[in-house]
C-alpha cells in the first residue's frame, strides 16, 4: 500500500508533477520526495533538484525549511497551511495559477537539456511524439521506471 505520509520511492514514484495542492503544481510531488528523503527511501529520485528549486524560489523558502515542514506536518492539509503562512512574498491565487500553468508547459530549455530529453525519449519510447514538456518526460520516466511500457 502506498503511504503519502511515509512514501517509499524505491517502490513507487512520487505523485505526478501535474497533481496540485492549493493550486500549486509539483507541490505534492516535492512533499513526497521530502518525506522519502527524510526516511532514507528516495531511491533514484533527486532531492532539491532544479524543479524542486523552482518551487522553493517561487515560495521564497529554502530546501531546509521545506524539509523542516515535512518533518512537522502530518498531512497535505497541514503542509499547505505551512506553505500559505511561509510564502514570501504572499502569493495571490492568480499568481499561483499563472506560475503553475507556466511550469506545467515548460520545455527542456538549453541544448544540453534538450539532448538529455531526446535521449530519454529515444531509450524509452522512440515512436511517441507527444512527450514535449518536462512534466511529460517526468510522467513517462516514472511510469517506465516502475515497469510500465511507454
Amino acid at each position: 500500500m502506498i503511504s503519502l505520509q511515509n512514501p517509499d520511492l524505491t517502490q513507487h514514484p512520487p505523485r505526478s508533477p501535474r497533481v496540485r495542492l492549493g493550486g500549486y503544481v509539483v507541490l505534492p510531488r516535492i512533499i513526497d520526495k521530502a518525506r522519502a528523503h527524510l526516511a532514507g527511501r528516495l531511491g533514484d529520485y533527486k532531492w532539491n533538484n532544479p524543479l524542486d528549486q523552482r518551487l522553493f524560489t517561487f515560495l521564497g523558502v529554502t530546501a531546509e525549511q521545506f524539509l523542516d515542514a515535512a518533518r512537522a506536518c502530518r498531512s497535505d492539509t497541514e503542509f499547505l497551511g505551512w506553505v500559505t503562512a511561509s510564502a514570501q512574498p504572499k502569493r495571490e491565487s492568480w499568481e499561483i495559477a499563472a506560475w503553475s500553468q507556466w511550469l506545467e508547459n515548460l520545455a527542456p530549455g538549453d541544448a544540453r537539456r534538450h539532448t538529455a530529453f531526446a535521449s530519454d525519449i529515444t531509450a524509452h519510447c522512440p515512436d511517441r511524439d507527444d512527450i514535449r514538456t518536462i512534466f511529460d518526460r517526468l510522467d513517462m520516466d516514472d511510469y517506465v521506471t516502475f515497469g510500465g511500457r511507454a
